[in-house]
C-alpha cells in the first residue's frame, strides 16, 4: 500500500473523528467538566494510537497477533463510526436550512436547535443518539463475529447423487474445505480443531479448492504442519486460487520475487501432501472402477485471472464416466464449463466466503454476496451438471463470520 494513500485516508480518518467528536459534545452539553476531559482524553488518544498503529501495523514487522488486533479495533470502530454519519449530516443539513429560511423571515425565532415545548428532546440529540444507538449495532454483532464466528467449523452434509458414478463409488466420502487464508489466522488451537473435525469424518478424499494465503506464500509458514495433517485413504487434491499467485502484492508482473513465490506455493502443497493439479487431471481407481479428478489455475469472471486452462485438464478424459472438477472461482461454472464442457458432473468452488457476514438456513440463505455472484454458497444444479460452493475454512480482511460460519464440507457419492 503506497503511504501517500495511506496519509489521505488518515486525513479522512481523522476529520471524521474530528466531526463524530464535535457533535458528541455538542449533544452532551451538560456533561460536568470532569467528564468532558476524561471523554476528549480517551477518544483522541484511542482514535490517534489506532491511526499510528495502522502505519505500524503495515510497515514494521509486528508480531502478528498485535498486528490483528490493531487493524482489527481500527476497522470495528471505522464502521461505527460510518454508520454514525448519516445521522449527523442530516441533523447538518436540517439546522443549515432553517438557517437560510431564518435569513429570508422577518421571524428570526424559528427553532434550529431548541427544544419546542411538548418534546421529550431536541431534534438534534435525538439524531445524534439515534446514530450513536444504529453505530453501536455493527459494533456490537461484528464483535461477536470475531469472538464467536471466526473459528465456529461446522460440518455441513451433502448428498451428492451423480448418475453415471460406478458401483465402486456408491457411498463413498468426500471431504472439501476452501479458503483457508493462513495469514489472517491468529488462533492455532482453533485451527487444528477444525482440522481435527475434518479429520473425524474419515473421508475416503478430500478437496482444497484454493487460497492458501492472502499475499504471500511464507504466510503459512506457521500453519503448514496443521493443515499437513489433512490425509484420506484416496488422497488430497488441491487446486489455486486468486490469492495464491502473489498478484495482489507484487501486481501483474512476472518479476523474480513473484516467480519465487509461487515455486514456494507449489512446494508447499508437495511438502504437506496434497496433490496440487495445475490444469490436469488425475484418474481415481476403486476395484478397477475409475472416476476423474480435473483442476485448474483460477478462471474468474470480471477482474480475477483467467490462469486456468480447461482444455488441458480435459486431455485424456473422454472414456471417464464421472468427472470432478476443482476451480476455485464459483463463476466459471457459469462463464465456461456450463458452455463448453457439459460433461462436467460437478464442480466445487470457494472464493465467495458468503461474504462472512448473512443468514444460512436448511431452507433458507441470504448474503450480500448473492448481488454479486449467482452461485455463492451451497448446491447448485442445472441440468445434469452440479456445482458446490463452500464458503470457506478461513477468513479475509474482517478476522470475523456473522452467520456465515467456516464451513466443512462432507459429501456422500450416490449413484443416480
Amino acid at each position: 500500500m503506497k503511504p501517500y494513500f495511506l496519509l489521505v485516508l488518515c486525513l479522512v480518518v481523522l476529520l471524521v473523528d474530528f466531526y463524530c467528536y464535535k457533535a458528541i459534545l455538542n449533544v452532551f452539553k451538560n456533561w460536568k467538566d470532569k467528564t468532558k476531559r476524561l471523554f476528549k482524553s480517551t477518544w483522541w488518544a484511542i482514535n490517534l494510537i489506532l491511526i499510528v498503529g495502522v502505519f505500524a501495523a503495515i510497515f514494521l514487522n509486528l508480531f502478528l497477533s498485535l498486528r490483528a488486533v490493531i487493524l482489527v479495533a481500527f476497522f470495528l470502530l471505522s464502521v461505527a463510526k460510518v454508520m454514525m454519519l448519516p445521522f449527523l449530516l442530516i441533523d447538518d443539513l436540517r439546522r443549515g436550512i432553517l438557517k437560510i429560511v431564518q435569513t429570508f423571515k422577518k421571524d428570526k425565532t424559528l427553532p434550529i436547535n431548541k427544544k419546542i415545548p411538548g418534546e421529550p428532546i431536541n431534534r438534534s440529540q435525538f439524531l445524534v443518539k439515534a446514530g450513536l444507538v444504529t453505530a453501536a449495532i455493527p459494533l456490537s454483532s461484528l464483535s461477536w463475529g470475531i469472538v464467536s464466528g471466526a473459528y465456529d467449523y461446522q460440518v455441513k452434509r451433502v448428498k451428492l447423487v451423480l448418475p453415471n458414478l460406478p458401483k465402486a463409488f456408491d457411498g463413498i466420502k468426500l471431504g472439501q474445505i476452501s479458503d483457508i487464508h493462513s495469514g489472517s489466522f491468529y488462533n492455532k488451537v482453533a485451527v487444528k480443531g477444525g482440522v481435527d473435525m475434518l479429520l473425524a469424518e474419515k473421508p475416503d478424499f478430500i478437496f482444497f479448492t484454493g487460497d492458501l494465503v492472502n499475499n504471500l506464500t511464507n504466510e503459512v509458514k506457521d500453519y503448514q504442519d496443521i493443515f499437513a495433517k489433512v490425509k484420506a485413504p484416496l488422497g488430497v487434491y488441491s487446486t489455486l486460487g486468486n490469492h495464491d499467485y502473489g498478484d495482489y502484492h507484487f501486481g501483474k508482473t512476472s518479476s523474480p520475487a513473484k516467480v519465487k513465490n509461487l515455486q514456494d506455493m507449489l512446494a508447499v502443497h508437495k511438502a504437506m501432501g496434497y496433490d496440487l493439479m495445475m490444469n490436469e487431471n488425475r484418474r481415481l481407481k476403486v476395484d478397477g472402477e475409475e472416476i476423474g479428478i480435473l483442476g485448474i489455475e483460477n478462471w474468474g469472471m470480471g477482474r480475477f485471472p483467467k490462469y486456468g486452462k480447461m482444455e488441458l485438464a480435459v486431455e485424456k478424459t473422454d472414456d471417464l464416466p464421472v468427472k470432478l472438477l476443482l476451480s476455485h472461482d464459483p463463476s466459471h461454472w457459469r462463464g465456461e464449463v456450463l458452455q463448453k464442457y457439459t460433461d462436467i458432473d460437478a464442480m466445487f468452488s470457494g472464493h465467495t466466503h458468503g461474504m462472512q457476514f448473512g443468514v444460512r438456513l436448511k431452507e433458507f440463505q441470504w448474503s450480500p454476496v448473492q448481488y454479486i455472484y449467482k452461485e455463492w454458497a451451497g448446491l447448485y444444479r442445472e441440468k445434469q451438471q452440479q456445482l458446490y460452493v463452500n464458503v470457506g475454512y478461513g477468513f479475509l480482511g474482517y478476522p470475523g463470520r456473522v452467520g456465515i460460519v467456516p464451513e466443512i464440507t462432507i459429501f456422500e457419492l450416490k449413484r443416480g
